[in-house]
């Protein structure tokens, strides 16, 4: 079991807890147990329950439940609450910002307890009878409501990714004789997928023998089940006909369509390898990334497609907390995780004082971390630690600091994390202040938005990437597998209006680091290259934009 899933447990447990009216002190120490352990990298899972109490903010009663988790899978104490909820009650407290006090209050006032049941009662205009629930707090809940329908049987890129390459490697150790190749939405990197696609030259009646897959249905064309509650299918096809099947399984509809109406003259059946095709047609071979839309093409018959963007390209990481704010690791810890994965800089960004649910920092506070980096550069002569920032874009769009303040951090990164209830107008213009403010170098995570969770609050996406453009600053994408924002659809309109992406693993411990990965795919479905992002600079390249970029007061 993972720490994000032994974390969301107790997550879980926090808010059944308080729906129940349960003890506040246990409440508050399962949700902070929550907060620590789904960012810790160290293997929860392994370490005994002696271990496991020396960790910060576990005590004893915390370590049991965690060895408990390890060793069998559940939760008692939590399965005792699980049991006392209707399950679509549960359901609503997955819900972002419909929190225990207020599914409460429905379940008790209008007798909802199924998602649909709440749906339905917000058409019928009844939320509005209870206490804490006008007009406005209804319509915001019904979008999400009808987000979470819309998400459902939905999973992350990278839940999807690292289950695809675990499930290649045991099947290329029971049939390696045989070809395995991911495809479909996977192969194309797309932020969510509805599972995982395989093209295989495997015959469906051996299909059956691959341990755990829960076959539910078979023929010459395809095996359909699931595997580790994932949906999984396996399309058949003969070796002479692998490149034409890869080809054809790994496109959008958009993109085949416009494909094949290109050279309605070209045979594409009978290939064996999926490069072939591309010499046939003539054009310059298509990353799996960009086959999501018909616009590769024009460019790809010139031979003009750019060079995608790839993790060796980066020379830096930018977006990283630590231990100041609500990081696991130390800034030394994350210093060093840098320097082994073979980075020359790091950009530290810790919350700043708004921020105060994330231990923010006061400005006495970022003078004691500027004084620690200064210490650490003067003993790292081939590595360099940049004094930054995450600062809160507050609701009128000014900045967290005062300037003074804000002319002695190497970069700043300005976010927004608060009142994300905005419409369109208002979200853009506050982003648009950020923007415009001479300290503001790098754009961060623009729409708020968690996949499969909460929607990103609605901007204007070319009036923010034209302001950047105008002002010199760059936008983030939030390599968070949860995030990918800014989202790869406007990537090519960035790249048209010169800005640059940053591609930033906001990470959050050291293993956060490596979250670089997601959001190179993401930037690559874009068409994002090794020029066009910001990390892809050398140090002296990206303090050399900075300035040229930004004129300070």
């Amino acid at each position: 079991m993972t720490n994000p899933e032994i974390a969301r447990h107790f997550h879980e447990l926090g808010k059944l807890m308080e729906l129940h009216g349960d003890n506040p002190f246990k409440i508050r120490s399962y949700t902070n147990a929550y907060n620590k352990l789904r960012k810790d990298d160290r293997d929860l899972a392994a370490m005994s329950e002696a271990e496991l109490q020396k960790l910060e903010g576990v005590g004893k009663a915390i370590a049991g439940k965690i060895h408990e988790l390890a060793t069998t899978g559940k939760m008692e104490t939590l399965e005792k609450w699980r049991a006392k909820t209707p399950e679509g009650v549960r359901e609503m407290l997955g819900i972002s910002g419909f929190g225990p006090k207020k599914v409460k209050a429905v379940w008790d006032g209008l007798g909802v307890t199924t998602v649909g049941q709440l749906l339905y009662a917000i058409n019928e205009n009844r939320l509005v009878e209870l206490k804490g629930f006008g007009l406005k707090t209804q319509e915001s809940l019904k979008h999400k409501l009808e987000f979470l329908q819309r998400s459902r049987g939905r999973f992350l890129y990278r839940t999807a990714a690292l289950a695809a390459e675990a499930l290649l490697e045991q099947f290329t150790t029971l049939f390696p004789e045989e070809r395995f190749e991911a495809t479909g939405a996977l192969r194309r990197a797309c932020p969510t997928v509805k599972g995982l696609d395989f093209l295989t030259t495997l015959a469906p009646a051996r299909a059956a023998q691959i341990p755990g897959f829960n076959v539910s249905a078979s023929d010459e064309k395809a095996t359909v089940g699931e595997v580790d509650d994932l949906p999984l299918t396996l399309y058949h096809c003969q070796p002479e006909n692998f490149g034409s099947k890869l080809f054809r399984y790994t496109g959008s509809p958009e993109f085949l369509q416009a494909f094949i109406a290109a050279f309605p003259d070209t045979d594409f059946s009978g290939i064996a390898e999926e490069d072939e095709i591309f010499p046939r047609t003539q054009v310059q071979r298509i990353p799996p990334e960009l086959r999501e839309q018909d616009w590769p093409l024009a460019p790809a018959r010139e031979h003009a497609l750019p060079e995608l963007v790839k993790v060796e390209d980066l020379k830096g990481v930018i977006h990283n907390h630590t231990t100041y704010s609500d990081g696991i690791h130390s800034l030394r810890q994350m210093v060093d995780g840098a320097r082994e994965r073979g980075y020359s800089y790091i950009l530290i960004t810790d919350h700043s004082q708004a921020a105060f649910y994330a231990n923010g920092l006061q400005p006495e506070r970022v003078r004691e971390q500027w004084a620690e980096i200064d210490a650490m550069n003067a003993e790292l002569p081939q590595f360099r630690v940049l004094k930054g920032i995450e600062c809160d874009i507050l609701s009128d769009g000014s900045l967290d600091y005062e300037a003074e303040l804000l002319a002695g951090f190497d970069l700043v990164i300005a976010s927004v994390h608060t009142n994300l209830n905005m419409d369109e107008e208002k979200a853009t213009d506050r982003l648009l202040r950020a923007i415009e403010n001479p300290f503001t170098h790098i754009l961060g995570h623009p729409t708020g938005r968690l996949l499969l969770s909460r929607e990103g609050y609605p901007i204007d996406h070319r009036r923010v990437i034209d302001a950047c453009a105008e002002h010199g600053v760059a936008i983030e994408l939030n390599a968070n597998p949860y995030r990918l924002d800014l989202d790869w659809s406007w990537i090519p309109y960035a790249r048209e209006r010169g800005v640059m992406v940053s591609i930033n693993p906001d990470a959050h411990s050291i293993g956060g680091l490596d979250d670089v990965r997601w959001g190179v795919a993401a930037a690559r479905k874009g068409g994002l290259t090794k020029r066009d992002c910001l990390n892809a600079l050398t140090l002296d390249e990206l303090m050399s934009w900075a300035r040229k970029n930004l004129t300070k007061p």
